[in-house]
C-alpha cells in the first residue's frame, strides 16, 4: 500500500521536552518513516510504511511512552470546580487567618513539595540519563552501586542551588527600581501561571510556552562521570526547571534564588534515587496526575509571585481569605486591622511602626493630608524580609537599619501602601481630610492583615 502520513492528537505533553520523547517512542516502531510532534497543537505528524506499521501500533506507542489519545477535559472542567471549592473551604475555614502571608511563609515548603511531585516529571525526561551513569558492572559493595546515583544527583543539587543563586542575583542587579522590581516579579508570576497551566494540562496557553536562554542546551555525550553529567543537568531544557529558575530570578536576592533552587531539587531527590526500584511500579496514569497536581502548586507560586509584584507597583492586592470570603458570602472571614492615628507635635503628624519578626507593627496608620509626617520605624529585629521597605507612591526603597529609621513626607489625596522589599509583608497609611473624625476603635477593612509570624522572617 505504499507510506502514508497521519496527524495524530496527543495529549499529555507538559513541555516542549515532550515532543522528543513522543518523537522517539514512534520512530522505534518498524515501518515508521518519519515522526513530528508539536506541543503547541498537541499533535504527532507521523509517515509510515502501511506494509508494516499501523495507526494501533503508534497509538500504543504513545500510550506506552505516558501520554495519550484521548482528549481528558471532562476531568479537567471537574480538577477545576474541585480547587475552586477548595479555595473557598480553606477561605471560610480559616477565619481571621490571612492565607496569603501564610502561603508566604510556606513558600520554601511548598518549593520543596513541588519539587517532589515533579520529581516523576524528572524520572521521565531524565531517568535514562541517570541509569547510564548509574549502572556499574563490578559492584564489590552495596555502596558501590549506589554511589553512581548518589554523586548524579549531588551534581544536579549542586548545579541547582548555583544557577538559582545566579538568577537571583541577576534579579538584584536588573531590579534598580521599584518599577523594575515589580515588573520582574509580575512577568515571573505570568510565567509560572502559564507553565504551571501547561504542566496541568490545559491548553489555553500552550503558543505563549517561553524558553529560558539556556533551556537549548542539552547533553549528547555520555560520560563516566555521574557527578559531572548531574551538574550538566540544571541546563536541561525542562519545562518545570525552567519555570524554577524564573522563580528565582524573580526572588532579586542571591540567597533567596539559591534556597528556593535548593529546597527544589531537594524535592526530586528521593525519587530519582528510587527511580530503579520504583520504575516498575509507577503508573503512566499515575504519574501525570502527580505532575498535573505539581503544576497546580506551580500555579499558586505564579500567584503569589505575582501579587507580590503588583504590591511593589503600588496596587492594593486583596488577601486570599478577603477573595474567598467574597466568593463564598461569609463576611466574618473578612477580619481586617485597627489602623493607629498619629500623634501631632508643632504641626507635625508623628507615626511609629515597629520592624521585627512579626513583620511590621501597626501595619495601618492614619494621618491626615497637606500636614508633614514623620515615620519612625523602630528596626527591632531586621532579617531578610524585612530588612527593606518599600514605598511606591513616594518612590522609596529604604534598607532600614536596627534602631530608629525616619521617613518625612507631606501625604497628599492619595493613600500610601508599603511593603517589604519582596511585597510579602504589606500595609497602608490611610489619607484622611480631618484626622480628628476618624474613628479606630473599629477594623478598617482596607487594612492588609498583618502578619503573624513567617517563618521566613526568621
Amino acid at each position: 500500500m505504499g507510506v502514508k502520513r497521519e496527524k495524530i492528537k496527543v495529549f499529555g505533553m507538559t513541555c516542549t521536552s515532550c515532543q522528543s520523547r513522543v518523537e522517539r517512542a514512534v520512530t522505534k516502531l518498524t515501518g515508521v518513516k518519519n515522526a513530528m510532534a508539536s506541543f503547541n497543537t498537541q499533535s504527532l505528524t507521523v509517515e509510515y510504511d502501511t506494509n508494516l506499521c499501523n495507526l494501533e501500533k503508534i497509538r500504543t506507542a504513545i500510550n506506552v511512552a505516558g501520554y495519550s489519545t484521548k482528549d481528558g477535559s471532562h476531568s479537567k472542567i471537574a480538577g477545576i470546580f474541585i480547587i475552586v471549592a477548595a479555595i473557598i473551604l480553606i477561605g471560610n475555614s480559616s477565619s481571621g487567618l490571612d492565607m496569603t502571608s501564610k502561603l508566604n511563609g510556606a513558600t520554601y515548603f511548598v518549593l520543596f513539595i513541588v519539587g517532589v511531585l515533579t520529581s516523576i516529571h524528572c524520572v521521565g525526561m531524565c531517568g535514562g540519563i541517570m541509569l547510564s551513569q548509574s549502572i556499574t558492572k563490578d559492584s564489590k559493595s552495596k555502596f558501590d552501586s549506589v554511589r553512581p546515583a548518589l554523586l548524579y544527583n549531588a551534581g544536579r543539587v549542586l548545579s541547582y542551588t548555583i544557577i538559582g543563586g545566579i538568577v537571583g542575583a541577576l534579579g538584584s542587579v536588573l531590579s534598580l527600581s521599584i518599577t523594575a522590581k515589580a515588573g520582574l516579579q509580575i512577568f515571573a508570576g505570568m510565567f509560572m501561571i502559564i507553565m504551571g497551566l501547561n504542566m496541568s494540562g490545559f491548553s489555553l496557553f500552550r503558543r505563549l510556552n517561553f524558553k529560558l536562554p539556556w533551556s537549548t542546551c542539552s547533553i549528547k555525550k555520555k560520560t563516566k562521570a555521574p557527578f559531572l553529567i548531574g551538574v550538566l543537568n540544571g541546563l536541561m531544557p525542562c519545562g518545570p526547571l525552567q519555570t524554577m529558575q524564573l522563580y528565582a530570578l524573580g526572588t532579586g536576592s542571591a540567597f533567596s534564588g539559591a534556597m528556593s533552587m535548593l529546597l527544589f531539587s531537594l524535592g526530586t531527590v528521593p525519587l530519582m534515587l528510587t527511580f530503579g526500584a520504583l520504575s516498575g511500579l509507577i503508573t503512566k496514569g499515575y504519574t501525570k496526575t502527580l505532575l498535573r497536581f505539581s503544576g497546580i502548586l506551580v500555579v499558586v507560586l505564579g500567584i503569589v509571585m505575582g501579587t507580590r509584584g503588583l504590591t511593589l507597583a503600588g496596587i492594593n492586592v486583596p488577601s486570599t481569605n478577603t477573595l474567598t470570603a467574597s466568593l463564598s458570602g461569609n463576611k466574618m472571614a473578612t477580619s481586617s486591622s485597627k489602623a493607629n492615628k498619629p500623634v501631632i507635635e508643632n504641626g507635625v503628624q508623628i507615626i511609629r511602626m515597629t520592624a521585627d519578626d512579626n513583620g511590621y507593627t501597626p501595619n495601618g496608620q492614619y494621618v491626615q493630608k497637606n500636614m508633614p509626617v514623620k515615620w519612625i520605624i523602630d528596626g527591632k529585629a531586621l532579617n531578610s524580609c524585612n530588612g527593606q521597605i518599600v514605598i511606591p507612591s513616594l518612590n522609596i526603597q529604604k534598607n532600614l537599619q536596627a534602631g530608629d529609621n525616619i521617613i518625612e513626607f507631606t501625604p497628599k489625596d492619595n493613600d500610601i501602601g508599603f511593603s517589604c522589599g519582596m511585597g510579602m509583608i504589606r500595609g497602608v497609611i490611610k489619607v484622611v481630610d480631618n484626622i480628628n473624625a476618624v474613628d479606630t476603635s473599629k477594623p478598617d477593612p482596607s487594612v492588609p492583615t498583618p502578619s503573624s509570624g513567617m517563618p521566613c522572617c526568621k
